[in-house]
Protein backbone atom coordinates (compact mmCIF):
# COMPACT_ATOMS: atom_id res chain seq x y z
CA UNK A 1 0.00 0.00 0.00
CA UNK A 2 1.39 3.54 -0.16
CA UNK A 3 2.85 4.91 2.54
CA UNK A 4 3.75 9.01 2.88
CA UNK A 5 4.90 10.09 -0.12
CA UNK A 6 8.44 10.15 0.47
CA UNK A 7 11.11 10.62 -2.38
CA UNK A 8 11.92 7.58 -3.87
CA UNK A 9 15.77 6.61 -3.26
CA UNK A 10 18.21 4.11 -4.66
CA UNK A 11 17.79 0.70 -2.73
CA UNK A 12 21.59 0.42 -0.76
CA UNK A 13 23.28 -3.04 -0.02
CA UNK A 14 21.78 -3.41 3.30
CA UNK A 15 18.10 -2.31 2.49
CA UNK A 16 16.96 -6.22 1.50
CA UNK A 17 15.25 -8.47 3.67
CA UNK A 18 15.79 -11.96 3.73
CA UNK A 19 13.01 -12.63 2.13
CA UNK A 20 13.66 -10.93 -1.04
CA UNK A 21 17.17 -11.31 -0.73
CA UNK A 22 15.87 -15.68 -1.34
CA UNK A 23 13.67 -14.25 -4.96
CA UNK A 24 16.25 -11.31 -6.25
CA UNK A 25 19.32 -12.54 -5.05
CA UNK A 26 22.06 -9.80 -5.47
CA UNK A 27 19.74 -8.57 -8.11
CA UNK A 28 18.00 -6.84 -5.80
CA UNK A 29 21.28 -5.02 -4.19
CA UNK A 30 21.02 -1.92 -5.88
CA UNK A 31 19.31 0.15 -8.53
CA UNK A 32 22.24 1.39 -10.73
CA UNK A 33 22.87 4.34 -10.13
CA UNK A 34 23.28 7.73 -12.65
CA UNK A 35 27.09 7.55 -12.22
CA UNK A 36 26.97 3.70 -12.99
CA UNK A 37 24.63 4.14 -15.03
CA UNK A 38 -3.44 -21.41 -21.62
CA UNK A 39 -7.42 -20.38 -21.68
CA UNK A 40 -8.36 -23.15 -19.06
CA UNK A 41 -7.18 -22.93 -15.61
CA UNK A 42 -3.98 -25.10 -16.05
CA UNK A 43 -1.84 -25.97 -12.75
CA UNK A 44 1.30 -23.89 -12.57
CA UNK A 45 4.11 -25.52 -13.18
CA UNK A 46 6.93 -25.06 -10.23
CA UNK A 47 8.07 -21.53 -10.72
CA UNK A 48 11.79 -21.57 -11.57
CA UNK A 49 13.74 -19.81 -8.62
CA UNK A 50 16.35 -18.03 -10.54
CA UNK A 51 20.01 -18.47 -9.20
CA UNK A 52 21.60 -14.93 -9.16
CA UNK A 53 24.18 -15.86 -6.72
CA UNK A 54 27.43 -15.03 -8.81
CA UNK A 55 26.02 -11.56 -9.22
CA UNK A 56 28.34 -9.33 -7.52
CA UNK A 57 27.64 -5.94 -9.38
CA UNK A 58 24.62 -4.02 -10.28
CA UNK A 59 25.51 -2.47 -13.16
CA UNK A 60 22.95 -2.04 -16.37
CA UNK A 61 25.68 -3.94 -18.31
CA UNK A 62 25.31 -7.06 -15.70
CA UNK A 63 21.86 -7.16 -15.42
CA UNK A 64 21.36 -7.61 -18.93
CA UNK A 65 23.53 -10.26 -19.25
CA UNK A 66 22.02 -12.56 -16.23
CA UNK A 67 18.69 -11.58 -17.42
CA UNK A 68 19.51 -13.03 -21.06
CA UNK A 69 20.73 -16.03 -19.60
CA UNK A 70 17.80 -16.73 -17.87
CA UNK A 71 15.17 -16.41 -19.74
CA UNK A 72 17.01 -16.66 -23.76
CA UNK A 73 14.60 -15.94 -26.43
CA UNK A 74 11.61 -15.60 -24.02
CA UNK A 75 12.08 -12.24 -23.64
CA UNK A 76 13.58 -9.75 -26.40
CA UNK A 77 16.67 -7.23 -24.55
CA UNK A 78 15.77 -3.86 -26.41
CA UNK A 79 17.86 -0.90 -26.70
CA UNK A 80 16.70 2.44 -25.44
CA UNK A 81 17.38 3.81 -29.17
CA UNK A 82 14.92 1.63 -30.36
CA UNK A 83 12.04 2.33 -27.93
CA UNK A 84 12.25 5.94 -28.14
CA UNK A 85 11.94 5.29 -32.43
CA UNK A 86 8.93 3.09 -32.07
CA UNK A 87 6.85 5.53 -29.64
CA UNK A 88 8.52 8.88 -31.58
CA UNK A 89 10.35 9.81 -28.53
CA UNK A 90 7.92 8.62 -25.93
CA UNK A 91 5.62 11.40 -27.81
CA UNK A 92 2.84 12.82 -25.62
CA UNK A 93 0.46 11.71 -28.84
CA UNK A 94 1.25 8.24 -28.46
CA UNK A 95 0.67 8.38 -24.40
CA UNK A 96 -1.87 5.83 -22.80
CA UNK A 97 -1.47 6.45 -19.15
CA UNK A 98 0.27 7.18 -16.04
CA UNK A 99 1.07 5.23 -12.55
CA UNK A 100 3.25 5.30 -10.20
CA UNK A 101 5.60 3.38 -12.13
CA UNK A 102 6.00 6.24 -14.53
CA UNK A 103 4.46 6.57 -18.33
CA UNK A 104 3.22 4.23 -20.37
CA UNK A 105 3.09 5.09 -24.36
CA UNK A 106 2.27 3.01 -27.41
CA UNK A 107 4.39 1.74 -29.83
CA UNK A 108 4.64 0.08 -33.14
CA UNK A 109 7.04 -2.63 -33.72
CA UNK A 110 7.55 -4.08 -37.44
CA UNK A 111 8.95 -7.20 -38.01
CA UNK A 112 12.55 -6.25 -39.19
CA UNK A 113 13.23 -4.77 -35.28
CA UNK A 114 14.19 -8.54 -34.16
CA UNK A 115 14.68 -11.44 -35.38
CA UNK A 116 11.04 -13.78 -34.26
CA UNK A 117 9.55 -10.59 -33.03
CA UNK A 118 5.99 -9.94 -35.30
CA UNK A 119 4.96 -6.85 -36.34
CA UNK A 120 2.56 -5.45 -33.90
CA UNK A 121 1.25 -3.08 -31.80
CA UNK A 122 3.54 -2.56 -27.95
CA UNK A 123 2.66 -0.79 -24.78
CA UNK A 124 6.08 0.43 -23.40
CA UNK A 125 6.70 1.57 -19.51
CA UNK A 126 8.94 4.37 -19.03
CA UNK A 127 10.21 4.03 -15.37
CA UNK A 128 10.00 7.51 -13.34
CA UNK A 129 13.24 7.79 -11.63
CA UNK A 130 11.88 10.39 -9.78
CA UNK A 131 8.58 7.85 -9.03
CA UNK A 132 7.12 5.94 -5.50
CA UNK A 133 8.43 3.09 -7.17
CA UNK A 134 12.06 1.93 -8.87
CA UNK A 135 14.75 -0.47 -9.95
CA UNK A 136 13.47 -3.96 -7.53
CA UNK A 137 9.14 -3.53 -9.30
CA UNK A 138 10.61 -3.34 -12.71
CA UNK A 139 12.96 -6.02 -11.50
CA UNK A 140 10.09 -8.12 -10.15
CA UNK A 141 7.68 -7.61 -13.23
CA UNK A 142 10.96 -8.55 -15.17
CA UNK A 143 11.44 -11.93 -13.25
CA UNK A 144 7.60 -12.95 -13.09
CA UNK A 145 6.54 -12.33 -16.29
CA UNK A 146 9.43 -13.47 -17.73
CA UNK A 147 8.13 -17.17 -16.09
CA UNK A 148 4.54 -16.85 -16.13
CA UNK A 149 2.58 -17.28 -19.09
CA UNK A 150 -0.97 -17.45 -19.15
CA UNK A 151 -4.19 -15.89 -21.60
CA UNK A 152 -5.34 -14.16 -18.50
CA UNK A 153 -1.81 -12.63 -18.01
CA UNK A 154 -0.18 -9.40 -20.04
CA UNK A 155 2.03 -10.65 -22.04
CA UNK A 156 5.61 -9.17 -21.28
CA UNK A 157 7.51 -8.73 -24.54
CA UNK A 158 10.58 -7.93 -23.65
CA UNK A 159 12.25 -4.86 -21.28
CA UNK A 160 15.18 -2.21 -21.34
CA UNK A 161 18.39 -1.50 -18.93
CA UNK A 162 20.44 1.15 -20.06
CA UNK A 163 22.22 3.43 -17.42
CA UNK A 164 19.80 4.39 -15.42
CA UNK A 165 17.10 3.79 -17.52
CA UNK A 166 14.44 1.07 -16.67
CA UNK A 167 11.47 0.34 -19.47
CA UNK A 168 8.71 -2.71 -19.95
CA UNK A 169 7.47 -3.54 -23.45
CA UNK A 170 3.92 -5.65 -22.94
CA UNK A 171 1.56 -7.02 -25.52
CA UNK A 172 -1.18 -3.53 -26.34
CA UNK A 173 -4.36 -3.76 -25.14
CA UNK A 174 -6.30 -1.91 -27.40
CA UNK A 175 -9.43 -1.38 -24.98
CA UNK A 176 -7.53 -0.43 -21.78
CA UNK A 177 -8.14 -1.08 -18.48
CA UNK A 178 -11.34 -2.33 -16.62
CA UNK A 179 -11.72 0.83 -14.93
CA UNK A 180 -11.70 3.02 -17.35
CA UNK A 181 -14.78 1.35 -18.55
CA UNK A 182 -16.48 1.13 -15.49
CA UNK A 183 -15.79 4.92 -13.96
CA UNK A 184 -15.32 6.98 -17.10
CA UNK A 185 -18.58 8.88 -17.64
CA UNK A 186 -17.92 9.09 -21.66
CA UNK A 187 -17.07 5.43 -21.70
CA UNK A 188 -19.78 3.14 -23.11
CA UNK A 189 -21.63 1.24 -20.46
CA UNK A 190 -20.04 -2.37 -20.49
CA UNK A 191 -23.05 -4.83 -20.78
CA UNK A 192 -23.82 -7.85 -17.72
CA UNK A 193 -22.24 -10.67 -19.93
CA UNK A 194 -18.84 -8.63 -20.56
CA UNK A 195 -19.00 -7.76 -16.80
CA UNK A 196 -19.32 -11.44 -16.10
CA UNK A 197 -16.47 -12.09 -18.89
CA UNK A 198 -13.87 -9.74 -17.58
CA UNK A 199 -14.59 -11.66 -13.82
CA UNK A 200 -14.29 -14.97 -15.31
CA UNK A 201 -10.95 -13.95 -16.74
CA UNK A 202 -9.48 -11.88 -13.78
CA UNK A 203 -10.49 -14.82 -11.61
CA UNK A 204 -8.73 -17.26 -14.13
CA UNK A 205 -5.46 -15.41 -14.10
CA UNK A 206 -5.65 -15.48 -9.93
CA UNK A 207 -6.24 -18.96 -10.15
CA UNK A 208 -3.24 -19.41 -12.11
CA UNK A 209 -1.03 -17.69 -10.04
CA UNK A 210 -2.27 -19.16 -6.69
CA UNK A 211 -2.14 -22.62 -8.48
CA UNK A 212 2.23 -22.68 -8.42
CA UNK A 213 3.66 -25.41 -5.98
CA UNK A 214 4.63 -22.42 -4.51
CA UNK A 215 1.61 -19.72 -5.13
CA UNK A 216 2.52 -16.60 -6.38
CA UNK A 217 0.70 -13.60 -4.66
CA UNK A 218 -0.61 -11.02 -7.24
CA UNK A 219 -1.42 -8.17 -4.06
CA UNK A 220 -2.07 -5.47 -5.72
CA UNK A 221 -5.79 -6.84 -7.54
CA UNK A 222 -7.95 -3.85 -8.48
CA UNK A 223 -10.19 -2.66 -12.21
CA UNK A 224 -6.97 -0.44 -13.08
CA UNK A 225 -4.50 -3.42 -13.01
CA UNK A 226 -6.94 -5.28 -15.09
CA UNK A 227 -6.59 -4.48 -18.75
CA UNK A 228 -8.82 -5.81 -21.59
CA UNK A 229 -7.91 -6.96 -25.14
CA UNK A 230 -10.03 -6.88 -28.40
CA UNK A 231 -12.67 -8.77 -27.39
CA UNK A 232 -12.91 -7.86 -23.56
CA UNK A 233 -10.65 -10.48 -22.53
CA UNK A 234 -9.31 -10.18 -19.11
CA UNK A 235 -5.67 -9.64 -18.62
CA UNK A 236 -3.95 -9.24 -15.14
CA UNK A 237 -1.02 -6.45 -15.31
CA UNK A 238 1.90 -4.71 -13.30
CA UNK A 239 3.50 -7.62 -11.30
CA UNK A 240 5.71 -4.85 -9.72
CA UNK A 241 4.13 -5.72 -5.87
CA UNK A 242 3.63 -9.65 -6.57
CA UNK A 243 5.21 -12.18 -4.22
CA UNK A 244 6.17 -15.59 -3.58
CA UNK A 245 3.38 -17.26 -1.39
CA UNK A 246 4.48 -19.10 2.12
CA UNK A 247 6.98 -22.48 2.01
CA UNK A 248 6.48 -25.41 3.79
CA UNK A 249 4.60 -25.99 6.80
CA UNK A 250 4.64 -21.53 6.97
CA UNK A 251 0.81 -20.44 6.25
CA UNK A 252 1.72 -16.34 5.21
CA UNK A 253 4.28 -13.89 4.54
CA UNK A 254 5.05 -11.47 6.62
CA UNK A 255 5.58 -8.50 4.66
CA UNK A 256 5.91 -4.66 4.65
CA UNK A 257 1.71 -3.29 3.72
CA UNK A 258 1.27 -2.33 -0.26
CA UNK A 259 -1.30 -1.61 -2.53
CA UNK A 260 -4.07 0.44 -2.67
CA UNK A 261 -6.65 1.82 -0.02
CA UNK A 262 -10.23 0.25 -0.18
CA UNK A 263 -8.78 -2.84 -1.84
CA UNK A 264 -6.54 -4.49 0.89
CA UNK A 265 -7.67 -7.51 2.75
CA UNK A 266 -7.86 -5.70 6.35
CA UNK A 267 -5.81 -8.92 8.15
CA UNK A 268 -3.28 -7.94 5.68
CA UNK A 269 -3.22 -4.01 6.43
CA UNK A 270 -2.91 -5.15 10.33
CA UNK A 271 -0.95 -7.68 10.41
CA UNK A 272 1.46 -7.20 7.43
CA UNK A 273 0.53 -11.22 6.49
CA UNK A 274 0.09 -11.79 3.11
CA UNK A 275 -1.92 -15.35 2.19
CA UNK A 276 -3.88 -16.01 -1.22
CA UNK A 277 -6.92 -14.86 0.36
CA UNK A 278 -5.24 -11.46 0.39
CA UNK A 279 -6.29 -11.46 -3.08
CA UNK A 280 -9.47 -12.66 -2.81
CA UNK A 281 -10.44 -10.14 -0.87
CA UNK A 282 -9.31 -7.77 -3.40
CA UNK A 283 -11.37 -9.75 -6.40
CA UNK A 284 -14.73 -9.13 -3.77
CA UNK A 285 -14.57 -6.04 -4.09
CA UNK A 286 -14.00 -5.54 -7.84
CA UNK A 287 -16.75 -8.13 -7.81
CA UNK A 288 -18.76 -5.06 -5.69
CA UNK A 289 -17.56 -2.59 -8.72
CA UNK A 290 -18.51 -4.66 -11.32
CA UNK A 291 -22.34 -5.13 -9.62
CA UNK A 292 -22.50 -1.33 -8.64
CA UNK A 293 -20.78 0.97 -11.09
CA UNK A 294 -18.97 2.42 -7.82
CA UNK A 295 -15.46 2.94 -7.47
CA UNK A 296 -13.88 0.92 -4.21
CA UNK A 297 -13.61 4.06 -1.95
CA UNK A 298 -15.41 7.61 -3.47
CA UNK A 299 -14.80 10.34 -1.24
CA UNK A 300 -16.83 12.21 -2.61
CA UNK A 301 -19.83 10.38 -1.56
CA UNK A 302 -21.86 10.81 1.75
CA UNK A 303 -19.46 9.24 4.81
CA UNK A 304 -21.56 6.18 4.78
CA UNK A 305 -21.29 5.59 1.37
CA UNK A 306 -17.74 6.16 0.87
CA UNK A 307 -16.45 2.71 1.21
CA UNK A 308 -18.04 0.15 -1.11
CA UNK A 309 -18.09 -2.61 1.11
CA UNK A 310 -19.48 -0.93 4.35
CA UNK A 311 -22.46 1.01 1.46
CA UNK A 312 -23.35 -2.20 -0.37
CA UNK A 313 -23.35 -5.06 2.18
CA UNK A 314 -26.63 -4.53 3.52
CA UNK A 315 -28.24 -5.13 0.14
CA UNK A 316 -26.21 -8.11 -0.92
CA UNK A 317 -28.10 -11.17 0.51
CA UNK A 318 -31.71 -10.26 -1.08
CA UNK A 319 -32.65 -9.42 -4.94
CA UNK A 320 -34.70 -7.49 -3.67
CA UNK A 321 -32.26 -5.12 -1.83
CA UNK A 322 -29.73 -6.12 -4.48
CA UNK A 323 -31.63 -4.18 -7.45
CA UNK A 324 -31.39 -1.09 -5.13
CA UNK A 325 -27.60 -1.28 -5.87
CA UNK A 326 -27.12 -2.50 -9.05
CA UNK A 327 -24.92 -0.30 -11.48
CA UNK A 328 -27.79 1.90 -12.80
CA UNK A 329 -26.10 2.32 -16.40
CA UNK A 330 -27.00 -1.35 -16.40
CA UNK A 331 -31.04 0.20 -17.24
CA UNK A 332 -32.05 -3.17 -15.82
CA UNK A 333 -30.44 -5.15 -18.62
CA UNK A 334 -28.60 -8.01 -16.27
CA UNK A 335 -29.18 -11.23 -14.68
CA UNK A 336 -31.37 -11.01 -11.87
CA UNK A 337 -29.94 -14.69 -10.61
CA UNK A 338 -26.70 -13.91 -11.70
CA UNK A 339 -26.25 -10.70 -9.92
CA UNK A 340 -27.18 -12.57 -6.81
CA UNK A 341 -25.26 -15.16 -7.25
CA UNK A 342 -22.48 -12.75 -7.93
CA UNK A 343 -23.18 -10.75 -4.85
CA UNK A 344 -23.23 -13.78 -2.65
CA UNK A 345 -19.81 -14.56 -3.94
CA UNK A 346 -18.78 -11.25 -3.18
CA UNK A 347 -19.59 -11.34 0.18
CA UNK A 348 -17.77 -14.87 0.74
CA UNK A 349 -14.99 -13.11 -0.68
CA UNK A 350 -14.76 -10.05 1.65
CA UNK A 351 -14.91 -12.11 4.64
CA UNK A 352 -13.13 -10.89 7.35
CA UNK A 353 -12.44 -14.57 8.14
CA UNK A 354 -9.37 -15.61 5.29
CA UNK A 355 -10.19 -18.71 6.12
CA UNK A 356 -14.22 -18.61 4.94
CA UNK A 357 -13.70 -17.08 1.92
CA UNK A 358 -13.68 -19.53 -1.31
CA UNK A 359 -10.64 -20.53 -3.19
CA UNK A 360 -9.94 -19.04 -7.10
CA UNK A 361 -10.57 -22.18 -8.86
CA UNK A 362 -13.93 -22.40 -6.84
CA UNK A 363 -14.80 -18.88 -8.12
CA UNK A 364 -13.94 -19.49 -11.37
CA UNK A 365 -16.50 -22.27 -11.55
CA UNK A 366 -19.50 -20.21 -9.63
CA UNK A 367 -18.85 -17.31 -12.52
CA UNK A 368 -18.74 -19.70 -15.26
CA UNK A 369 -22.27 -21.38 -14.27
CA UNK A 370 -23.64 -17.77 -14.67
CA UNK A 371 -22.98 -17.26 -17.90
CA UNK A 372 -26.30 -19.26 -18.69
CA UNK A 373 -28.53 -17.28 -17.19
CA UNK A 374 -30.79 -15.06 -19.16
CA UNK A 375 -33.46 -13.69 -16.48
CA UNK A 376 -33.06 -10.26 -17.45
CA UNK A 377 -34.49 -7.99 -14.61
CA UNK A 378 -35.84 -5.19 -16.85
CA UNK A 379 -38.19 -8.30 -18.56
CA UNK A 380 -39.05 -10.12 -15.09
CA UNK A 381 -40.25 -6.47 -13.43
CA UNK A 382 -37.51 -6.09 -10.81
CA UNK A 383 -36.06 -2.81 -12.39
CA UNK A 384 -38.37 0.59 -12.68
CA UNK A 385 -36.52 3.07 -15.47
CA UNK A 386 -36.77 6.36 -13.80
CA UNK A 387 -34.85 9.78 -14.66
CA UNK A 388 -32.97 9.57 -11.53
CA UNK A 389 -31.42 5.58 -12.27
CA UNK A 390 -29.80 6.76 -15.47
CA UNK A 391 -27.64 8.83 -13.29
CA UNK A 392 -24.44 7.68 -10.91
CA UNK A 393 -26.48 5.08 -8.51
CA UNK A 394 -27.13 5.99 -4.83
CA UNK A 395 -29.27 4.86 -2.16
CA UNK A 396 -31.87 6.45 0.32
CA UNK A 397 -32.61 5.35 3.85
CA UNK A 398 -35.53 3.66 2.35
CA UNK A 399 -33.52 1.79 -0.25
CA UNK A 400 -34.90 4.00 -3.09
CA UNK A 401 -32.44 4.55 -6.27
CA UNK A 402 -31.34 8.11 -6.29
CA UNK A 403 -28.55 9.97 -7.96
CA UNK A 404 -25.58 11.96 -7.05
CA UNK A 405 -23.96 14.62 -9.28
CA UNK A 406 -20.03 14.17 -8.42
CA UNK A 407 -16.69 13.27 -9.81
CA UNK A 408 -15.16 10.31 -9.28
CA UNK A 409 -11.53 10.48 -8.05
CA UNK A 410 -8.81 8.23 -7.81
CA UNK A 411 -8.15 5.36 -5.07
CA UNK A 412 -6.52 7.38 -2.49
CA UNK A 413 -3.12 5.58 -1.87
CA UNK A 414 -1.98 4.60 1.77
CA UNK A 415 1.16 3.91 2.00
CA UNK A 416 3.95 4.07 -0.64
CA UNK A 417 4.91 1.12 -3.30
CA UNK A 418 8.40 1.16 -1.59
CA UNK A 419 9.46 -2.43 -1.09
CA UNK A 420 10.06 -3.72 2.24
Amino acid sequence: MRESSKPWRPFTANCCSVEDQAFFGNYSRCRTSKSDVSTSIAPLPSFRRLSFSDLSRSSSIRINEDLAQNFGPDLFDFQLSELRAITQNFSSSFLLGEGGFGTVHKGYVDDNLRQGLKAQAVAVKLLDMEGLQGHREWLAEVIFLGQLRHSNLVKLIGYCCEEEERLLVYEFMPRGSLENHLFKRLSVSLPWGTRLKIAIGAAKGLAFLHGAEKPVIYRDFKTSNVLLDSDFTAKLSDFGLAKMGPEGSETHVTTRVMGTYGYAAPEYVSTGHLTTQSDVYSFGVVLLELLTGRRATDKSRPKNEQNIIVWAKPYLTSSRRLRCIMDPRLAGQYSVKGAKHMALLALQCISLNPRDRPKMPSIVETLEALQHYNDMAVSCGQWQASPKSTARNGVSPRGRLESRGATYRKSAPVTSRKRN
